[in-house]
C-alpha cells in the first residue's frame, strides 16, 4: 500500500507513504495519476519495465494470492526488472513460498522478459536440494506452464523447454556425478530460484554455487 484515504463524506484526507506527506484533496485521484506518483517514487523510468510490472499474475481461485505475498512477487519482479541480480525472500513455513515462487516465474515468463533483452521467454531453473521440493511443486504449482517444463535427471541436457527443475545431486560434479550443470553455460538460465537456501545452499562452496555466481538473476527462498 502506498496511498492510504480516509473521508467524512465531505473531506478527503490522502496519506501519501512515498513522501510521507498528508493532506486534505477535493477529489479522490485517478488510477493513471496515483500510477504515475508511485513510478516516480519507485524509480520506475522505462515504459517497458512499467508494463511488464502490470503483467498479471496467474488466476487462481482456489489459492488466491494474500496481500504479503502479492508484496513479495511484486517486488521480487520489479527488482528483476530493474536489473537486480539478487534477490532473497524470507517467508516461515506455510507462508506459500512455492505460490510466490510460482507467480514471480509466472509473470516474468507471460511478459517474455529475458536478462539478454531478445524477444522471447525466459529460461528459468527451480534449484531445490531433495526430489519432494522439485517434483512437487512441478506437478502442481507450476502445472500452468505445461509442457514448457522440464526437470533435469542426467543423461543429454534438454536446453528445448522453459521452466526447469532440477536438485544439486543431478547436476553436481564428484567421484559419481560427471557434472551436468557443465552442459549449460554460465548465462543460459535467465532465472535461477532457489529454495529452502538456507540449508547450505547459500554456502559459497556448494554445488549449486557456480549458477548463482554467473550473470543470472537469483531469487532465494529461505
Amino acid at each position: 500500500m502506498r496511498f492510504a484515504y480516509s473521508t467524512n463524506g465531505i473531506e478527503i484526507v490522502e496519506f501519501d507513504y512515498t513522501t510521507g506527506v498528508e493532506r486534505t484533496i477535493q477529489d479522490f485521484p485517478a488510477p493513471d495519476d496515483l500510477w504515475a506518483r508511485l513510478r516516480r517514487a519507485e524509480g520506475i523510468v522505462d515504459d517497458e519495465v512499467a508494463e511488464r510490472l502490470l503483467t498479471p499474475t496467474f488466476p487462481d481461485r482456489t489459492k488466491p494470492l494474500r496481500y504479503y505475498k502479492e508484496i513479495a512477487v511484486n517486488r521480487a519482479v520489479q527488482a528483476t526488472l530493474q536489473g537486480r541480480k539478487r534477490v532473497l525472500l524470507t517467508l516461515c513455513t506455510g507462508a506459500g513460498k512455492t505460490a510466490v515462487a510460482f507467480q514471480i516465474c509466472w509473470k516474468l515468463w507471460s511478459a517474455r522478459w529475458n536478462s539478454k533483452g531478445v524477444n522471447r521467454n525466459p529460461k528459468i531453473l527451480f534449484l531445490a536440494d531433495r526430489n519432494v521440493l522439485v517434483d512437487d511443486p512441478m506437478a502442481k504449482d507450476f502445472s500452468p506452464f505445461g509442457d514448457a517444463r522440464h526437470k533435469i535427471t542426467g543423461g543429454l541436457a534438454v536446453k528445448s523447454r522453459d521452466i526447469y527443475f532440477a536438485i544439486y545431486q543431478s547436476i553436481a560434479r564428484d567421484e559419481n556425478r560427471p557434472g551436468l550443470y557443465r552442459d549449460y553455460a554460465r548465462d543460459f538460465f535467465d532465472l535461477i530460484v532457489i529454495d529452502e537456501c538456507h540449508r547450505g545452499s547459500a554456502r559459497d562452496d556448494s554445488n549449486g554455487a557456480r549458477f548463482w555466481n554467473g550473470s543470472s538473476p537469483r531469487h532465494r527462498s529461505a
